[in-house]
């Protein structure tokens, strides 16, 4: 079978520690990127495609992979984002009826490199201890000097701009074109399932580039705006904090979500950091300060918004908090019909308990007089 022809791969460190594994399948190859771990059990497809994950190495906490194969609907973009696969035990072979390919074959079309036979219970113990940093996976364990030399190149995550890289180019449409509402959406990496959503709920949706200029988006006279999802620190993204806050000044409903909501807290003047390991998975748990309930929620982020400076902000109230560290998991601009969650009610993977959002998005479009289609 293939996995016998396995070769020796390693996982190298920023800091210089070294976690030994296998090659998946019989391929030589080796990535770059920022190690990080999703707690998820399920989804990995979904996880593997989305968009905010571009540039990362990514660490399965779930002991098997792939053991339900993969399925063409079950994608968040056109192709693979993360930058390499670090996992337990590969699964070669799949059980699911309505899958249409295995995972082995899923990442070679999108020619992704995966180690597998890594103690991942060990390595997510370190990264949470000593934080998420850059690092390599590679078949070429005797190239230790060059990698780590190759290694020390690669920037940090902190910084890095890197919306244009997974945003669409043009604009495109999304949706039934007779529908009651229109949402333009600002892409800086959106999810698929971002766009069902929105579209599910009588919308038909015009995405822009992440560059996109508010007067480009407000010519097409939408109801609402929409800013998504996508990787990458938030504050060099100059650009889009400009729209946002044209966004804000309108009288039109505004809706964040992750880098999104990270983008209209820069507009609003808070600051952004880079936290220590993130949230990665689809079991954190959320309070909804204003219901006063909980929801259990689908998460990816490394960045933060300032806790201290959103509480100090007039015009903003914190609506959602993180139960686990406290940070800040949603925002309202006061008596505006505008808001952002750091978190992902669309989930895909995860529980749908925030789904809602996208209701309360809608509420406040359909309380604006939608606007007649040319």
């Amino acid at each position: 079978m293939k996995y016998q022809a396995r070769k020796k791969a390693m996982l190298l460190l920023a800091d210089g520690t070294i976690f030994y594994g296998k090659s998946v399948g019989d391929k030589d190859g080796t990535a770059f990127g920022e190690v990080c771990f999703n707690t998820g059990m399920t989804g990995y497809q979904e996880i593997f495609t989305d968009p905010s994950y571009f540039g990362q190495l990514m660490v399965t906490t779930n002991a098997h992979i792939g053991n339900y194969g993969t399925n063409v609907d079950e994608v968040e973009s056109e192709s693979v984002k993360i930058a390499g696969l670090i996992c337990k035990n590969f699964s070669y072979e799949y059980s699911r009826p309505i899958a249409d390919a295995g995972l082995e074959e899923f990442l070679d079309g999108n020619g992704l490199f995966a180690i597998s036979d890594v103690d991942t219970r060990a390595l997510v113990a370190y990264i949470r201890d000593h934080g998420a940093m850059n690092a390599v996976i590679s078949t070429e364990v005797e190239k230790l000097a060059e990698l780590k030399k190759q290694l020390a190149e690669v920037p940090s995550m902190q910084g890095l701009e890197l919306a244009s890289k997974v945003s669409t180019k043009e604009p495109y449409h999304f949706g039934n074109e007779n529908a009651t509402y229109r949402i333009a959406a600002l892409d800086i990496g959106i999810k698929k399932n971002i766009l069902r959503n929105l579209g599910q709920r009588d919308a038909y949706i015009k995405v822009f580039p992440y560059n996109a200029s508010f007067e480009e988006m407000a010519a097409w006279n939408p109801d609402g705006y929409f800013i998504s999802n996508g990787p990458g620190d938030p504050e060099p993204l100059t650009e889009a904090i400009a729209t946002a806050k044209k966004m804000m000044k309108s009288d039109k409903p505004v809706f964040g979500i992750c880098l999104g909501h990270q983008v209209i807290a820069l507009a609003n003047g808070i600051s952004t950091y880079k936290m220590h390991n993130g949230h990665r998975g689809i079991n954190h748990p959320i309070m909804n300060l204003v219901t006063g309930k909980g929801e259990i929620t689908s998460q990816n982020h490394g960045f933060a918004i300032n806790r201290k400076e959103t509480e100090a902000h007039p015009d903003l109230e914190i609506t959602h908090v993180h139960l686990n560290d406290k940070t800040v998991a949603g925002i309202q601009v006061k008596d505006r019909n505008i808001f952002s969650v750091q978190y992902h009610p669309e989930a895909s993977p995860g529980p749908h308990d925030a789904e809602y959002l996208f209701d309360q998005f809608f509420e406040m479009v359909k309380s604006v007089e939608p606007v007649s289609v040319p």
